[in-house]
């Protein structure tokens, strides 16, 4: 298995490559997940890329960050230099990049990022159908899974293997940039849940501990895992290097130095509760006494990158042969150097012995695996710079990069106000909630909640919302349950990730696109409409001025009013503090102000942290987008009505709301 070692500046990646990394991912410039890396830019990444080459170490680039239509020119200049780079493969989270990527470098391998959310079979073939060689899957998964997901496709499966646990699914959570307009999914999240949020008398209840599979990386070999990913592009390059030699020596079946990897960087431990399905001790913050540990362990791991690593094997042959210059070759298997020396000098008694010199590759790359020789008796030369003349020759030739091919130029997509006014769609959490509204154009609901009474009156207004998380062992019982939904005459269900994209298209139902597709950008809802998405709603970090100018035709959307979904958790903070029991299906946890956040369970599948103060825009101005959504979530049928009044007729809010994130330049 490749080992995939974080390289967040210059002296991380001398700490990957030394400690034994295969790979390493960096980013540059402004989109890519870790904004406050110190990162590379584009001189930077030229270099990079030649000093991993000449180690053989391959270099993926992040460009895992959700764009807007207005930095569609920047991305593409960014594209022509990581192109120049000669990197080995970029890792994606937008469609809009992907396509972009398609389009100009199709020679440039795509992986997809794990901000995609992506945790089953119908996920990662709906990913290699769109041009993913790789898919990093979502951290939340059981070893049971992966192999499930590893059995039932080609692609290539990279996981995590050790680093910091977001509580919240990649690519699913809000809560940084409604809380402070800096949007994780943009690259710059300000980690609000490594705060003191309370659940009953747990605290950080939002902190989860680091994860750590480093001793149980053969099984993930066995279950069919092709990359080991190391988390950290913020980290120092102690604890890459700390982490990347403790991936290094289990693969090799030696015993790793976990000790000296807690005490560079944990918050109160490791775990590997996704991994093994029980998660009822994952929690756990950054304390006084782990930062203690890691000051004194820094000058141990620092030693595990202080020497270069000799990892690429040559060959050297000697031509030593009276009247005539010394000759050494090295070749690495493809490429060779030939260098000369001077004549070499009769001696009386032959005492050379060419191993001793040309074995000692110390301070480069290289290792000695073959020595031949053709030698006059009687003679000897002086060999050691030979040997240094022709390593460093040999460097040089392995560090020039290719440029992969770019084609055609950037074409800014037209963008224009649109004058549509815009529909009325409804979601609900339950049935129970439904009232009486002919006049909105879409009903969602989710599919567990659908009765033959339902589609009968609502008919084909009525879309089965799909649950945003669906581990590959629950795929068969939801496919099964649309089937049957289909027969009594679902026509539409409402897609929330990739997998709900494929599964629609398996079972020949339209789809419309929900806010967890993460729609920022014009081209993205046009590679959904290629997709078959008939209308879909905007990610609600999507700023009003760029939703009425967005390029395309396709019909889109906004929530205009709701409790915003904040967060999606595999494991629940309500359950981890005090039990299902105690909970009854709406938990809540406290911030710092003593404000309550509702924590909402999904059949005790997966749970959602809603906002505290619900998103309404109804006494705004909203015109160019097709259709506006009011997203209920724990409101009664009564409050469900009376805000939908109030929301058609334009009426101020009368408690306290929050316009979200609309009116707001998100950073």
């Amino acid at each position: 298995m490749e080992i995939l070692a974080p390289a967040g500046g210059t002296e991380q990646l001398t700490a990957a490559v030394r400690a034994g990394a295969d790979a390493v991912y960096l980013g540059m410039g402004d989109f890519n997940a870790r904004r406050g890396a110190s990162n590379f830019d584009a001189e930077g990444l030229k270099n990079a890329v030649a000093y991993c080459h000449g180690r053989n170490v391959k270099v993926h680039v992040t460009v895992n960050t959700l764009v807007t239509d207005r930095e569609l020119g920047m991305l593409f200049r960014q594209m022509r230099d990581i192109g120049d780079s000669g990197a080995d493969a970029v890792i994606v989270q937008d469609l809009a990049v992907a396509s972009m990527f398609k389009k100009h470098m199709p020679d440039m391998p795509l992986h997809a990022s794990t901000q995609m959310s992506i945790h089953n079979v119908s996920g990662v073939r709906k990913a290699a159908e769109l041009g993913f060689s790789r898919v990093v899957l979502a951290r939340e998964l059981s070893l049971r899974e992966i192999e499930a997901i590893a059995a039932q496709t080609d692609t290539e499966l990279e996981v995590f293997v050790h680093g910091a646990l977001c509580v919240s699914v990649s690519g699913q959570c809000g809560l940084s940039s409604m809380l402070g307009g800096r949007s994780g999914n943009r690259g710059l999240c300000a980690q609000p849940c490594r705060l003191d949020f309370k659940c009953g008398k747990k605290e950080y209840a939002l902190s989860l501990k680091d994860m750590s599979y480093i001793n149980r990386i053969n099984e993930l070999e066995k279950a069919g895992v092709c990359s080991l990913k190391i988390e950290g592009r913020m980290k120092r390059p102690e604890y890459v290097a700390a982490a990347t030699d403790a991936c290094v020596k289990a693969l090799r079946g030696e015993k790793p130095d976990t000790e000296l990897l807690e005490n560079v960087f944990s918050r109160s431990g490791f775990t590997d509760a996704y991994l093994t399905g029980d998660m009822k001790d994952m929690f756990g913050h950054r304390t006084r006494e782990d930062a203690d540990k890691s000051a004194k362990a820094l000058g141990k791991a620092a030693g595990l990158y202080r020497r270069e690593r000799m990892s690429v094997p040559v060959d050297m042959h000697l031509e030593l042969a009276a009247g005539r210059e010394v000759k050494l070759t090295v070749s690495d298997g493809i490429n060779s150097a030939e260098v000369y020396g001077e004549k070499p000098e009769k001696v009386s008694e032959n005492k050379l012995r060419p191993e001793q010199a040309l074995s000692k590759t110390g301070g480069t790359p290289f290792y000695l695996r073959k020595l031949s020789a053709e030698m006059d008796e009687g003679y000897t030369a002086k060999l050691n710079p030979l040997r240094k003349q022709a390593l460093e020759e040999l460097l040089a030739i392995r560090e020039k990069t290719a440029p992969l091919n770019f084609i055609g130029d950037f074409e800014e997509p037209e963008r224009r106000l649109r004058s549509t006014v815009p529909a009325v769609w409804l979601r609900f959490e339950k049935a129970e909630q439904l009232f009486d509204c002919p006049e909105a154009e879409f009903i969602c609901l989710p599919a567990e909640e659908i009765k033959q009474e339902h589609i009968s009156r609502l008919g084909g207004r009525l879309a089965a919302e799909l649950p945003r998380f669906c581990p590959p062992l629950d795929e068969p019982e939801l496919k099964q349950a649309l089937i049957s939904l289909k027969e009594k005459g679902l026509e539409y269900i409402c897609a929330e990730n990739l997998a709900h994209v494929k599964t629609g298209e398996e079972l020949g139902l339209k789809i419309l696109g929900g806010f967890g597709l993460n729609i920022l950008n014009g081209a993205a809802l046009e590679e959904y409409r290629r997709m078959g998405v008939e209308d879909a709603v905007l990610s609600y970090e999507t700023a009003m001025k760029d939703a009425v100018r967005m390029p395309g035709e396709t019909r889109r959307g906004l929530i205009a009013y709701g409790y915003l979904p904040l967060m999606l958790y595999r494991s629940c903070p309500v359950k981890a503090a005090v039990g299902c029991a105690e909970c009854g299906g709406r938990g809540s946890v406290t911030d710092r102000t003593g404000r309550k956040l509702t924590v909402l369970c999904h059949k005790r599948k997966y749970s959602s942290l809603l906002n505290p103060v619900p998103l309404y825009i109804g006494d705004k101005e909203i015109s160019g987008v097709d259709f506006t959504l009011l997203y209920f979530t724990t409101e009664s049928a009564e409050e469900c009505e009376k805000a939908y009044r109030v929301y058609v007729g334009h009426e101020p809010w009368s408690a306290e709301r929050t316009n979200g994130l609309y009116y707001r330049e998100l950073k």
